[in-house]
């Protein structure tokens, strides 16, 4: 479970910065008082125009970056105070991650499995899943730097997934990627719902948010606009696409503001 609460996130702003956005606050919200939580066996999509806050969002969960105020907690353990045992429990993958050039799936994906102390036996099952399920044995020996963006994007699901977390974080994952790597994706996110895991992703790709998402929140300029079911946002639609129900709800936050 992913519990976020209160989240706020500020970056001070120099003069000169300042002068660049004509303004006189002294620092820029990324993140604005934002809670909503995420359940187990469910995926819960965080949608948001560019710049919205989403990836600093995703980053704060999996503690990479620290709130300014606010907590959230995994699984029971604060991002502030119990970090370590946070990363333990998440998978985090993005569209923009890179690995080490120079090794194989193999050893980047034992790299990781080292990281989490994981048993040399269910390390070898758990690599024999992913790799026959994401199709990686077939280039399981070549350097990660002479790889495809496909090839890359799978080895780089495998050493999120490898310790079998209970919480995955999927940040734009099929940004990129062609049809039939997304589709492999997209099935994977399916496969660890209905093995009781928690799934938050964002994307900008409203097809895969209907197939996929049980509940979603909306943000924008760092504020939660709204966060309920995908049944209730398909309820605010009046017979007209998810996407011009989006830009709607993202329109009127900007009309009031």
């Amino acid at each position: 479970m992913i519990e976020v609460q209160n989240i706020s996130k500020e970056y001070p702003l120099k003069k000169a910065q300042q002068k660049k956005l004509n303004t006189t606050n002294t620092a820029f919200s990324a993140i604005d008082n934002v809670s909503f939580t995420c359940t187990p066996g469910r995926v819960f999509s965080l949608l948001g125009p560019n710049g919205a806050g989403k990836t600093t969002l995703l980053r704060i969960i999996s503690t990479i970056l620290k709130p300014t105020s606010g907590d959230v907690r995994v699984c029971g353990y604060s991002v502030k105070d119990q970090s370590e045992m946070v990363r333990g429990k998440i998978g985090f993958l993005t569209g923009s991650t890179d690995l080490y050039a120079r090794l194989t799936p193999e050893e980047i994906v034992k790299y990781f499995a080292d990281l989490h102390k994981m048993d040399t036996q269910l390390f070898k099952q758990r690599k024999e899943m992913l790799f026959d399920q994401l199709n990686i044995n077939e280039f399981a020996g070549k350097r990660y730097g002479q790889l495809s963006v496909g090839m890359k994007q799978k080895v780089s699901i495998a050493r999120s997934l490898i310790h079998d977390p209970d919480v995955i974080i999927f940040d734009e994952p099929t940004s990129g990627l062609d049809v039939i790597t997304a589709d492999n994706i997209i099935k994977l996110i399916r496969q660890c719902k209905l093995d009781n895991k928690t799934v938050i992703f964002s994307s900008h790709i409203m097809s895969e948010v209907d197939l996929l998402c049980d509940d979603l929140a909306i943000i924008a300029h760092g504020k939660l606009l709204f966060n309920d079911s995908i049944e209730q946002f398909r309820s605010l639609s009046d017979n007209q696409s998810l996407t011009q129900t989006f830009i709607d709800v993202v329109s009127a936050e900007s009309v009031e503001s």
